[in-house]
């Protein structure tokens, strides 16, 4: 880890309504700082071929949850950036992953008493190769029975633990 990484505040973001139109911009402070200006952002679940779904460990230095598991891939939607531009640079910029086929999920507003964000989520089977890189603390493959066991504890981002249950609910095998 470097020491003196951490997340650009003055990187801008576009808002928009709850259908994704965009309806002006502020930067990564404004929206991070309780504004709850919507903003949007990709999520991509990493499953492989025998339903175990790859999590990232977020880095010490993030601004946003530090420490905790999260999605495989998770980014901001940059300014003049479309939904798939966005969710192919973090899948590459995150886990060095290309040549995946995502499914688009139903999109959704998730809000915390930081934030407010656009979620547009999405899944892919995928078993290559995985390269984390520095913009995450590592990560690995969970089967459902350690993820179920680590629901509410304090191991996952609160964002994590609601999309899941949102897309793949309480029972195990809906996940594939």
């Amino acid at each position: 880890m470097i020491a003196t990484q951490k997340d650009n505040r003055e990187e801008m973001f576009p808002l928009v309504d709850e259908e994704g139109n965009i309806i002006g911009a502020a930067t990564r402070g404004e929206c991070h700082n309780g504004s709850k200006r919507l903003h949007p952002v990709v999520h991509l679940h990493v499953f492989n071929s025998r339903g175990e779904l790859y999590l990232q460990k977020r880095p010490q230095w993030k601004d946003i949850q530090p420490g905790r598991w999260d999605t495989a891939v998770g980014g901001h939607v940059d300014l003049g950036e479309s939904v798939e531009m966005a969710l192919r640079r973090e899948a590459e910029e995150e886990l060095c992953l290309t040549g995946f086929t995502p499914e688009r999920l139903p999109h959704y507003v998730f809000e915390s008493d930081r934030e407010r964000e656009l979620v547009f989520p999405h899944r892919c089977t995928y078993d290559g190769e995985i390269r984390p890189s520095a913009e995450t603390d590592g990560g690995r493959f969970w089967n459902t029975t350690e993820i179920h066991e680590a629901m509410g504890k304090g191991f996952f981002t609160p964002n994590f633990e609601s999309e899941y249950k949102r897309l793949f609910g309480n029972e195990p095998d809906t996940l594939l």
